[in-house]
């Protein structure tokens, strides 16, 4: 039989070793290629071909949000899986509706994410049972929740959540690659949404919410 072709994008080595092994011990899978960042990988899926795409959401210079995005765009048949430390409950609407097709937590066993790889090779959706009861239930409502976190764009909860986890606005411009003067826009605009008024409230407040969710 012939092996379905993963390609892992993933910042760390250690991780993306772990999960070569685990795959690679079902005979119906081999792992085609690697990629730490955004960049490395749309320079490799060409060449690669490969069946499935799993994905972090939090990659060296990028967000695995924008590498969903882009995929989808330009290579529409090619299913995506996301594997990540994030908060399922948080992001899982996100991934989807930017074009992946499954999320799985980092926390969950080996037997979990080999039965959404296999789930996503077929074209199929893969959530937790708790996460598409609720996509099931506010579907049914006819509307998604649209206040509070939900309200930020995927750049702005990025920004939100690397402020949460204590790093300054310099700081959050190098490691998404953008300009102090944008981050500080972000910052200015979540505030906004979110109807805090000083940046000491948002760092106080994003700080909070990541230490929910650790």
């Amino acid at each position: 039989m012939e092996r379905k072709k993963i390609f892992i994008v993933e910042d760390h080595p250690i991780t993306r070793e772990g999960l070569k092994v685990l795959l690679e011990s079902e005979e119906t899978l081999e792992v085609c290629g690697e990629a730490e960042s955004e960049r490395e990988a749309l320079e490799k899926l060409s060449s690669l071909q490969p069946d499935l795409l799993i994905v972090d959401i939090t990659l060296k210079g990028s967000s695995g949000l924008d590498l969903i995005q882009y995929v989808r765009k330009k290579y529409p048949r090619l299913p995506i899986l996301v594997l990540s430390m994030h908060e399922e409950e948080i992001y899982a609407q996100r991934v989807l509706s930017a074009g992946a097709l499954g999320y799985v937590m980092k926390h969950e066993d080996s037997r979990c994410l080999l039965e959404a790889v296999h789930t996503v090779l077929k074209g199929e959706i893969y959530l937790s049972e708790k996460m598409a009861k609720k996509i099931l239930y506010q579907m049914a409502r006819g509307k998604f929740q649209k206040g509070g976190i939900e309200s930020l764009s995927n750049r702005e909860l990025e920004v939100f959540r690397l402020i949460g986890e204590g790093l300054g606005v310099k700081e959050i411009a190098e490691r998404l690659f953008l300009s102090v003067k944008t981050v500080e826009t972000y910052r200015e605009r979540i505030k906004e949404k979110l109807g805090i008024e000083t940046a000491a409230e948002l760092t106080q407040f994003a700080i909070q919410w990541c230490r929910k969710w650790e």
